[in-house]
């Protein structure tokens, strides 16, 4: 323990983290820069950080503040120690809803505040696209804004008094007339009023550099508006008193197209008039479909308020009459409304991936202009990327002349690099002769503070340099942000990566099969880090579970990041063997939820599994592993002895049951499932075949329907037969030239019967325990039973989401150098597509009653819930089902270690929408974990919808069956 460890863990209360996964985890915020601080601390309190402050003073360490880890700019980094506001100190201490205001403290999740003011009427103003995991302390160090800032201004508007304790330990109350002021600092504006009045741009996006001018006697002297967009670099926040607004009633949103973002800016200052809400604007490259949008080829979102939602429409439509529109559409709907910004805010990440698939960096992420220069400043930017070579997607705060782009710069070899630095600089010119400012919301940081005299002149930025001495003499704060910057093309994130590929199991392919790549997809906006979940989404359960950052999906990034820097610097230098890397990893559910819901799609389930397969290569792996991730084969041992009854008997035993579960590192807590006594391809080849002629349908037997839940194969037969299709399954045996046959095929050549029968599996328990190359094995054997199948046209019907979803991904990712995977995978359809695509005049029983339950992980990331949609609308059950992940996820709930996670990951989502659902309600689970979840924590019994089909059918319920739609 090293003698700084030793004295913070005797000085402060909170936790100190030295190991190297607390440090891994930020040595990164969401910029290109990459910064590995000797440790972390979590204060509990304001004497938690001025104890801190003066350890590390003593020590000659720098201290540097840090909430979310959102910043683009790089000064959530730092080499000394860094402070974690987001564990302890994250509160809203009080609010008054007379006075319109809150006490805050600098850990607190923006999102949070919104929910506590939302009951008075009330609201926080400004509101960044990550308003669901960035801090009020991160907010107040940069100024952030956000899309309603045409309404309510920046965060420093929002500001009336910050407590903050200063490198030196003075503990400080800051506000108007003076209030705070460190000694010194009045003597400082008094000599230079005058530069003060005239060095500054007038603009209302002006984030960069230090915001003196707030200290003039005619801005009432006003400290803690100073103190806003400083970075963490004058003192360290411990409280804020931040004003509220009146939220409006009802809103309106009225999207306008337009032919081209350069049109969509011309006309954006014009709208201020009508004193909207918000004024943001993106173009169809950021777009993955424009179909819920109006025609155009740039869109305005502009948002209305009234007191009633005619009154907020009749103002979005008053918008759309003044506006020179192509088209336009205005939305009340609030579910509607929220689809639609969801396309603006995602695209902080979308815009990391070009439309051609390659990768884009921010640096230039929030240049501003005047707004009525906007489009001028546009066509110039345009004008510049072209004469660089680089491709960029402008998007943003339009209204406020705010512009978010993300740039395809190389920044992994020299020449990259050197384009890198001569294009910042040619832009920052760009801007300034605009009169623009070089930061418009996210702080200057290392990406934009050696620029700022270009911006401001060398006198005015040697201001900041005096000012920055006056508050912090001994550059303990932040050193290297806003004065005395590190260059802006040294520490970049990606130095330390390999530089050529690295060997790995799947394809990789949306990041041309290089894994470094698909690391890098992380640029760390932290939608993984959100507290709560809103509709079917899902990521990151995990997180939500445990509130670590080590089990975000950023989290786990991070560290991979740094296990594939290994010796060229990174902290993680055991490579694939790494134990950091293994437990971080060790409580992703492999949900897949990220594949989705990150904007830039990350998939840490595969990355999972990856790395479980290096992991335990050549190595003695968990018992789980045997258990759980062989599970097809030890069920399909059960069925050939006709085992199950015994087995299941054996199980029921208590102390029979806790020595196999010991075995098996099965988690104590949970019970065994039964096995089926009758299969479902013994109930198949027991029944005579049924249903209309035609071309056939492949029913695939997964290892869930099979043999734990074969009344749900039973129950899609009968729906299946009833939309008049004919249903088959899979052939057993591998015959070169046979027709599709109905599993009963019995070959008569020799080398087919030395063979043998066997089942086709999608390898999902494989996949999600990194056994990868049985995996492969199984896929493979799996693609020769299909081959007669692949011959034809017919659909492969998959009944449980996870295998339909292992067929669809992790079958062409695996086998990428066999055609017939992705040809397979291309086939699979869930229960409802293949009704709706298959059937589409065939007319479901009627039920009419309300629905509970949660939309599957794997199908929500993967599979898409549409049809399904489709189809319990057409039946008549109503409601919709939760999001989240139920928390078994296969292996996962039952591995030993794991159960309290897997409950508190139910209690998300699953189980609170089942307590509250009518007495009458249908409890919809497709997946046999979801309903092993629901039957084991809730004792509620749970159903797959072709269950509830099926028995509707067999008592006759609803309307005819046999009509058209």
């Amino acid at each position: 323990m090293t003698d700084l460890e030793a004295d913070l863990r005797k000085a402060v209360r909170g936790e100190v983290g030295f190991d190297v996964t607390s440090r891994a985890l930020v040595t990164m915020d969401a910029s290109n820069y990459r910064r590995v601080p000797l440790g972390v601390v979590a204060p509990r309190d304001a004497d938690d950080v001025a104890a801190v402050l003066e350890v590390c003073r003593a020590h000659g360490v720098p201290v540097v503040p840090r909430g979310g880890g959102t910043s683009i700019a790089g000064q959530a980094t730092g080499t000394g120690v860094v402070l974690d506001f987001t564990r302890h100190m994250n509160r809203v201490l009080a609010l008054d809803a007379e006075a319109r205001t809150a006490v805050v403290q600098p850990g607190l999740v923006l999102d949070r505040l919104q929910d506590a003011a939302a009951s008075h009427g009330l609201r926080f103003g400004p509101d960044p696209s990550t308003h669901s995991r960035c801090t009020l302390g991160g907010m107040i160090g940069n100024n952030s804004c956000g899309s309603h800032s045409v309404a309510w201004g920046t965060t420093a508007d929002s500001v009336a008094e910050l407590g903050v304790v200063t490198a030196r330990g003075e503990r400080l109350r800051l506000g108007q007339g003076w209030a705070g002021a460190p000694t010194g600092l009045r003597e400082l504006v008094d000599g230079e009023l005058a530069r003060l009045r005239t060095g500054f741009p007038e603009l209302p996006r002006r984030i960069s550099g230090y915001a003196l001018d707030a200290l003039l006697p005619e801005h009432r002297a006003d400290v803690a508006r100073s103190f806003c967009g400083s970075e963490g670099t004058l003192g360290v926040l411990t409280e804020a008193v931040v004003k509220l607004v009146e939220a409006p009633r009802a809103r309106a949103l009225a999207v306008l197209g337009y032919a081209d973002e350069g049109a969509a800016a011309e006309a954006a200052a014009g709208l201020l008039v009508h004193r909207p809400l918000t004024v943001e604007g993106m173009a169809a490259d950021l777009v993955p479909t424009a179909a819920a949008l109006p025609r155009g080829g740039a869109w305005l979102f502009v948002e209305t308020g009234g007191s009633s939602e005619r009154e907020a429409r009749a103002r979005a439509e008053d918008v759309v009459r003044a506006a020179d529109v192509l088209d336009a559409l205005v939305v009340t709907d609030p579910a509607g409304q929220r689809a639609l910004w969801r396309i603006r805010e995602d695209a902080s990440g979308t815009a990391t991936r070009m439309p051609d698939g390659s990768e884009a960096w921010p640096g230039w992420e929030d240049c501003a202009v005047p707004p009525q220069r906007l489009g001028a400043y546009l066509r110039d930017f345009r004008g510049l990327l072209v004469s660089h070579g680089l491709k960029g997607t402008p998007y943003g705060h339009f209204g406020d002349g705010c512009i978010h782009v993300r740039i395809d710069f190389d920044l992994l070899t020299g020449p990259g690099i050197a384009r890198f630095r001569r294009f910042s600089e040619e832009l920052a010119d760009l801007v300034a002769a605009h009169g623009g400012s070089l930061s418009g919301e996210h702080g200057d940081g290392q990406a934009r503070a050696e620029l700022l005299p270009r911006m401001y002149g060398e006198e005015m930025v040697a201001l900041f340099e005096r000012a920055k001495g006056i508050w912090d003499p001994d550059d303990l704060l932040n050193p290297g942000m806003l004065v005395r910057p590190a260059p802006l093309d040294t520490g970049l994130r990606f130095s330390v990566l390999p530089r050529g590929p690295v060997e790995v199991a799947f394809g990789y392919p949306a990041d041309g099969g290089d894994f470094s790549a698909a690391v890098r997809r992380c640029v760390g906006v932290a939608k993984c880090r959100t507290t709560s979940v809103s509709g079917s989404a899902v990521m990151c359960p995990s997180f939500r579970a445990t509130g670590e950052e080590a089990h975000s999906t950023r989290g786990r990034a991070r560290l991979l990041h740094e296990m594939l820097a290994g010796e060229a610097g990174g902290l993680v230098t055991d490579g694939w063997r790494s134990e950091e890397v293994r437990e971080a990893l060790d409580l992703c559910l492999s949900c897949k939820g990220c594949r989705t819901d990150c904007p830039v799609g990350v998939d840490m389930a595969t990355y999972k599994a990856e790395f479980l397969h290096h992991h335990y290569a050549g190595r003695r792996r968990p018992p789980a592993h045997h258990s759980m991730g062989r599970l097809p084969r030890w069920l399909r041992g059960v069925d050939r002895v006709r085992a199950a009854a015994v087995v299941n008997a054996l199980a029921s035993v208590r102390p029979l049951a806790a020595v196999a579960k010991r075995l098996g590192g099965i988690a104590p807590e949970r019970r065994i499932p039964k096995v089926a006594t009758e299969t479902f391809s013994r109930w198949w080849d027991r029944r005579k075949a049924r249903g209309a002629g035609g071309d056939p349908v492949v029913l695939w037997p997964d290892t869930f329907t099979e043999h734990l839940s074969p009344s749900v194969g039973q129950a899609a037969v009968r729906v299946l037969e009833a939309a008049g299709l004919r249903v088959v399954l899979p052939p057993t045996v591998h015959l070169e030239k046979a027709p599709v046959g109905d599993g009963r095929t019995v070959a008569l050549d020799p080398v087919s019967l030395l063979r043998g029968r066997g089942r086709v599996c999608c390898g999902l328990t494989y996949v999600s325990t990194g056994q990868l190359d049985r995996a492969r094995t199984v896929l493979r054997r799996t693609l020769d039973l299909m081959a007669p199948v692949l011959e034809t046209s017919a659909p492969v019907v998959v009944l449980e989401p996870s295998c339909a979803a292992a067929l669809r991904t992790d079958l062409p990712e695996l086998l990428h150098d066999d055609p017939r995977a992705a040809q397979l995978a291309s086939r699979v359809r869930t229960f409802a597509e293949a009704l709706e695509q298959l059937a589409p005049d065939w007319r479901p029983p009627a039920l009419n009653r309300p629905v509970t339950g949660q939309t599957h992980c794997h199908q929500h990331a993967v599979l898409g819930d549409l049809a399904e949609r489709r189809l319990r609308e057409a039946a008549g059950l109503t409601g919709d089902l939760a999001g989240g992940c139920c928390g078994l996820a296969g292996n996962f709930g039952f591995e030993k270690g794991h159960f309290e996670v897997s409950r508190a990951c139910a209690e998300d989502q699953l189980l609170p929408s089942v307590r509250q659902a009518p007495e009458d309600a249908v409890v919809l689970a497709d997946g046999f974990s979801c309903r092993t979840q629901l039957e084991q924590l809730a004792g509620v019994r749970g159903r797959h919808l072709a269950e509830v089909l099926a028995e509707a059918l067999r008592s006759g319920e609803g309307a005819d069956t046999e009509g058209g739609p």
